[in-house]
């Protein structure tokens, strides 16, 4: 008999992006009514380069949080080529968790991101010093190089050479999305680990094309086989801590995403715990969500696992279709519009 309720320790949300101002206050309050704490990327415009600008964006995030919600950002800075090595201890002191490594161009807002990692070099080995993880952006830019092929051939050139030059450096490969890329993390040592989206366990490229172009399942890493996303939920559903949940939730006003050059990103903090659940549930794995939900990630980032508790219930539910985001615009979350299973009870 399948299971009709589900009850997990509160999970974290180890890769989100939040923006900022008006745009930041319409999505915050959908992350913080499931997770407890959530890794905030840096790559603003301009982005979060110093521990300084890390702190002030910490308090807008932390002045959106409706009142009666536990919820607490978990501050990165943005790599460049030129972020001093001292801004490692600068962070540090502030409270931040890691720095983010963007290749130039990769993604949103990437264009001050790193032209050449050896220019980073005392930079990292700052970090390494000082116990901040480097979070990583997994793919490469070289146009030459098919999309689709991007990630498999950053593990060949930068994450291998990284991780000979600085192997004591903890490393998030973010949002995993190849069966190359779960293997690599699965078979490496313990100072790497892989946060996986719930957009990359629940469907493969196809679901950018059917019945036309879906521009609210288009994200960077873009979907990719159907042997890639079999290969993410073994990794996922296995148990393994190398594995943990990052939902990768990118907000775009929808005009944006439904424009001749639409942003790459889903946004799913609306409904995130519960698509993972699906996923899960569909493995026939729902005994193995808590570890990958709630404990993998602390223990990773070395920091104490949450005591409270939550509970979903196998009720179906129809996702939003559309919300309001910002000033007087609307976001279309993913699978909006659709039925989910599992529902996260208040």
């Amino acid at each position: 008999m399948s299971a009709t309720s589900i009850t997990l320790t509160r999970p974290d949300d180890w890769h989100l992006h939040v923006r900022d101002g008006a745009a930041m206050a319409s999505v915050v309050p959908a992350s913080a009514r499931q997770f407890a704490r959530a890794v905030v990327m840096p790559n603003l415009k301009p982005p979060v380069t110093t521990a300084a600008l890390a702190a002030a964006y910490r308090e807008r995030i932390q002045a959106t949080v409706p009142a009666g919600l536990d919820f607490q950002p978990l501050m990165t800075l943005y790599l460049t080529d030129n972020t001093p090595p001292e801004e490692a201890e600068r962070a540090k002191a502030a409270g931040a968790v890691a720095f983010k490594y963007y290749p130039a161009g990769a993604t949103t807002n990437s264009d001050a991101g790193v032209t050449d990692l050896r220019k980073t070099y005392k930079t990292l080995e700052a970090l390494q010093k000082a116990g901040l993880l480097l979070l990583v952006h997994g793919e490469v830019t070289d146009p030459n190089v098919d999309v689709f092929d991007r990630e498999q051939v950053f593990i060949e050139r930068q994450l291998i050479p990284l991780r000979r030059d600085f192997p004591e450096l903890k490393i998030v490969f973010e949002h995993a999305t190849t069966k190359e890329a779960a293997a690599y993390v699965a078979q490496a040592d313990g100072y790497i680990a892989a946060t996986i989206t719930p957009q990359h366990l629940l469907f493969n490229r196809n679901a950018i094309f059917t019945g036309g172009i879906r521009p609210h399942y288009y994200c960077l890493p873009v979907l990719k086989r159907e042997e890639h996303r079999l290969a993410l939920v073994q990794a996922a559903t296995s148990g393994s801590p190398k594995f943990f949940l990052g939902t990768d939730s990118a907000p775009h006003a929808a005009h944006l995403k439904e424009h001749a050059s639409g942003c790459a990103g889903c946004y799913s903090a609306p409904a995130a715990i519960e698509l993972y659940a699906q996923a899960f549930d569909a493995a026939g794995a729902l005994d193995k969500l808590e570890g990958f939900a709630s404990f993998h990630g602390p223990d990773f980032y070395g920091l104490p696992r949450n005591t409270a508790r939550v509970t979903l219930k196998r009720e179906a539910w129809t996702v939003p279709e559309v919300l309001p985001f910002g000033d007087n615009t609307q976001i279309k979350p993913l699978m909006g519009g659709e039925t989910l299973d599992w529902k996260l009870q208040p």
